[in-house]
């Protein structure tokens, strides 16, 4: 296992709250764009990894999310 990959401060956990959250992955570097998304369901659980490719994790619904800082719960879609 490459440690400068591995760090439990790298991964979080998203719990979804509600049918249809998008989990969005966006890359690093000067031009930052989407490169993986994923759609949750209600009580679906995805564990995510910042690595070289991922700098941010974008959350779009009601879910709860766990981090080595925490948790939040972003809210629900607001139709």
């Amino acid at each position: 296992m490459n440690k400068s990959a591995s760090n439990s401060n790298d991964y979080i956990v998203i719990k979804a709250k509600e049918d249809g959250v998008s989990v969005i992955g966006l890359t690093r570097g000067s031009d930052t764009r989407f490169h993986h998304s994923e759609k949750l369901d209600e009580g679906e659980v995805m564990i995510a990894q910042f690595t070289e490719h991922t700098s941010a994790i974008k959350i779009r619904g009601h879910a709860k999310i766990s981090t080595a800082y925490g948790e939040v719960e972003s809210e629900k879609k607001h139709d």
